[in-house]
């Protein structure tokens, strides 16, 4: 058993694809293959079926993943320990992280953690947070960053950053207001923009008016959009109001672009995580990683 077959495996179940494997891998197609061929014959049994256009793990494949995974992680913490004691600690660090701390937290942390780790880079993936959750615990990621908790004894959540929704709305609307607060009742009267389904954001705005006897079917919603920046410019357009991080908002703020209110009695404030599958190990240098998060400051 070698290890660029254990390589070849978890690629291409994390990637559901051969030729994405090998492009990760930086080796050809075929040799993806013909690494999960000898691997199969070596331990005598099938680990994907390829019977159909989607690959799928076997019996034996879903048993078997855990240890490939944890085969390459003492072979890359026996790697690092060395690499540490030597002095020369680098690698890549794969992060698939949600849309706010991605764009506006992770800048921070990476530029501060290669300040003590200057030959580690990484590579930044953008999921939303029930898309992150769901393919750690489908096996395709072993962690990821996001900005809402789902519930699974085999997830591990480490939250780093405090975070807080506030109310957008054009620079000119509201101008009779003197405080930071509106009404609850207000968001019965605006058009909102909101982000889709599966996004943190969205998710603490349904749980918080539902606590509050509002159903975000009840809005006067106008999009559904992905985007960060495209929701603020809409705003900043007047073309509706909409909930967004304070700290993805601070600029516009500043700049005197968009409006920030709080709702009275409606808490909005929320945490960002580091998530991951607590029955499996992580690699020394996401270990590393892991633990700067916890002391880590903005």
């Amino acid at each position: 058993m070698e290890f660029n077959q254990l390589e070849s495996f978890i690629s291409v179940v994390k990637n559901n694809s051969f030729s994405l494997a090998a492009k990760e891998l930086y080796t050809t197609q075929p040799t993806v293959s013909n690494n999960i061929k000898n691997l199969e014959k070596e331990l005598n049994t099938t680990l994907l079926d390829r019977t159909s256009k989607i690959i799928t793990l076997t019996d034996s494949g879903k048993l078997f993943y855990k240890y490939a995974v944890e085969l390459i992680n003492i072979r890359d913490k026996a790697k690092f320990s060395i690499s540490e004691h030597d002095c020369r600690v680098e690698g890549e660090i794969e992060i698939c992280a949600s849309s706010i701390p991605e764009e506006y937290i992770l800048p921070y942390i990476i530029k501060d953690f290669l300040k003590i780790y200057p030959k580690v880079s990484f590579s930044i993936t953008h999921k939303n947070s029930k898309d992150v959750i769901d393919n750690i615990l489908g096996g395709k990621l072993n962690y990821g960053i996001v900005g809402a908790k789902y519930y699974s004894e085999s997830l591990e959540y480490i939250d780093f950053y405090e975070d807080e929704l506030i109310f957008c709305a054009p620079y000119n609307k509201y101008p009779s207001v003197k405080n930071e607060y509106l009404d609850i009742n207000t968001l019965l009267s605006e058009k909102f923009i909101l982000r889709k389904t599966g996004s943190g954001t969205r998710r603490l705005i349904e749980q918080r008016l539902s606590e509050k006897g509002i159903d975000i079917d009840s809005l006067n919603i106008i999009s559904f959009i992905d985007s960060n920046e495209m929701i603020k410019k809409m705003i900043e357009l007047g073309l509706g109001v909409s909930f967004i991080s304070k700290i993805a908002v601070k600029n516009e703020i500043d700049l005197k672009l968009v409006k920030a209110f709080r709702i009275e009695d409606l808490n909005l404030k929320r945490s960002f995580y580091f998530v991951h599958n607590k029955n499996r190990t992580l690699s020394p240098l996401v270990e590393a990683f892991k633990d700067f998060l916890t002391d880590w400051k903005y």
